[in-house]
């Protein structure tokens, strides 16, 4: 399959259909704070609004969080809601802002009941400013003459790239600077969040400057899709077979997550490596369109792979901080009977 990527796919794309969506997100971890922070800002301007989303993880292990549907009648750029987000260099450099209330969770899983939530917590201001760089080339585009399945339809464009961040968040009376990597991707095309049947996303950057993500997208009536890729430093690998368990906790929390995946080296060499995750704070989101309920589980990620993703990088032991990173691991499942319906991957 032909995918068509150009810098020009880092701007704003038309969109006729109903359904139309076209979003940034960025995610960062500060380990030297323990900070870790995603904006998401989601145009629908078929539909008349944004969907904008701000969440901050506090070192000391409260989240603050923020979802809203502010009124837009246009695609012309990101600014929404308190969020605003501006190219500077395409692939190369971005400047992201979040100006707005957060409603600071003592305990983040709370957001599983969202009215209660936002009605029983207290409200801080937060100022996010952060200088966002690309960490690695692009991964993905669009494909050319190709066509999601009607009611399959997720994300027409999409790519997505590793990143370093650096800059300031302030919450309330509370301040922190930031320099951390993370992850950004932007998508364009029609999307529901009930079109997958559920998957699993898994954003990595490990302590050499390499990192990774994993995607397992699960249909209802099929296998679906799994792979990924793999940064190593100084090109984009791509991620050939990929099977995963997660350990819940309460029924539908993940809190242990294993990848075993395969990726294929310069050389055309396949290698096999594990990541394992142990989720450090997660929130609960839900989403509701046409009677049917949506659960994305957002999980903070520590996160350690069992060999280097550059092999001309070998690690001296077990131990090497090189194998080890953060990131996110994002469970979206659709809820039947009360249950995800991933639940036994």
């Amino acid at each position: 399959m032909q995918i068509r990527l150009e810098p020009a796919d880092e701007y704003m794309h038309p969109g006729p259909e109903d359904t139309f969506n076209e979003s940034m997100y960025f995610n960062v971890f500060d380990p030297g704070s323990a900070l870790g922070a995603f904006v998401r800002i989601g145009n629908r301007p078929n539909e008349g609004h944004a969907e904008v989303t701000a969440c901050v993880y506090l070192p000391d292990g409260r989240v603050g969080f923020m979802f809203s549907r502010p009124t837009i009648d246009n695609n012309d750029g990101f600014s929404a809601g308190g969020a605003e987000f501006r190219v500077d260099t395409p692939f190369e450099k971005l400047d992201i802002s979040y100006r707005g209330k957060l409603v600071m969770l003592e305990n983040p899983l709370d957001m599983a009941e969202p009215r209660e939530a936002f009605t029983n917590n207290p409200y801080e201001v937060c100022e996010l400013q952060l200088s966002v760089a690309g960490n690695s080339l692009p991964w993905g585009g669009e494909p050319v003459g190709h066509k999601e399945k009607p009611g399959e339809e997720f994300a027409k464009g999409h790519y997505e790239q590793l990143t370093r961040s650096s800059g300031s968040v302030s919450i309330g009376n509370e301040s922190w600077d930031v320099d951390g990597q993370g992850l950004r991707d932007h998508s364009w095309g029609p999307r529901t969040w009930q079109a997958p049947w559920y998957y699993r996303w898994l954003t990595v950057n490990l302590g050499d400057g390499t990192g990774m993500m994993l995607s397992r997208i699960a249909r209802a009536d099929s296998e679906g899709i799994r792979n990924g890729f793999v940064w190593n430093g100084t090109e984009i690998l791509p991620v050939t077979d990929m099977s995963m368990s997660t350990q819940w906790s309460d029924g539908s929390n993940h809190q242990q997550v294993t990848a075993d995946f395969t990726f294929t080296d310069s050389d055309g060499t396949p290698l096999q490596r594990t990541l394992t995750g142990s989720v450090r704070n997660m929130i609960p989101l839900r989403n509701r369109r046409d009677g049917r309920v949506t659960r994305i589980a957002e999980g903070l990620t520590d996160w350690l792979v069992s060999g280097p993703l550059n092999t001309s990088l070998e690690p001296c032991g077990d131990d090497d901080p090189a194998l080890g990173g953060h990131g996110w691991s994002e469970y979206l499942d659709q809820i039947i009977d009360g249950e995800p319906v991933g639940i036994l991957e």
